[in-house]
This record gives C-alpha cells, sequence and structure tokens, in this order.
C-alpha cells in the first residue's frame, strides 16, 4: 500500500474518532450526565490516550499522536463536567429542600397567625 494511502486512512479514523467524542461530549452536555459509567469511561480514555501519546511519540506516529491528544484533552473536560455536575447535584438537593421547607413553614406561620387575628 502507498504511503499516502496509508497516511489518508490514518487521518480519516483519526477524525472520525475525534467527531465521535464530541458527539459524547454533547450527549453528557444535553443530559447532564452524572452516570457513573460515564465517568469511569471518560477517566479510563484518559489513561488509555495517555498512553497512546507515550507509544505515538516513540515511533514517530502522527496521527496517532494527534487523536491521542485530541482524546486526553476531550475526555478530561467530559470527565471535569461529569464530576461537576455530580457535585452539584449532591449540594443542590439539600439547599431547595431547606428553601423549601423553609418557605412552607414560613407560609404555615402566616397563614397560622393571620387565622388568629
Amino acid at each position: 500500500m502507498s504511503d499516502t494511502i496509508a497516511i489518508s486512512i490514518a487521518y480519516s479514523a483519526t477524525t472520525i474518532s475525534i467527531l465521535g467524542r464530541f458527539i459524547f461530549m454533547y450527549l453528557l452536555y444535553t443530559r447532564k450526565s452524572t452516570n457513573i459509567y460515564s465517568l469511569t469511561f471518560s477517566l479510563l480514555n484518559v489513561v488509555s490516550s495517555s498512553l497512546w501519546i507515550t507509544y505515538s511519540t516513540i515511533i514517530i506516529d502522527t496521527p496517532l499522536l494527534v487523536r491521542g491528544s485530541c482524546d486526553l484533552v476531550l475526555f478530561t473536560i467530559s470527565a471535569g463536567y461529569i464530576i461537576g455536575n455530580r457535585a452539584y447535584n449532591e449540594i443542590t438537593p439539600s439547599n431547595v429542600m431547606t428553601a423549601s421547607n423553609e418557605t412552607t413553614a414560613s407560609n404555615e406561620m402566616t397563614a397560622s397567625n393571620e387565622m388568629t387575628t
């Protein structure tokens, strides 16, 4: 196989792979994911991408280096987004419940005061 065809295949595969990562990120964003499986998938891919970057540097394979680098950046962002959503969801429900309970208690006290006066 000629070098031109091999390089075209390598860069095509890299492009398709990176597009797939953007689709994954879009789905994470639109669904506000906190799924532990998505987080595990992202973290495992961060480790895998780091290894591919090391390997591609050793063998001097530019398409693989580009793919590994893009994957590393995109999966790090995805993992950070999921962790942020998980943290937000753990903090927010208790605050919402407390505020809701305080509002309900305040409304009940107001209604009670109005009835007695």
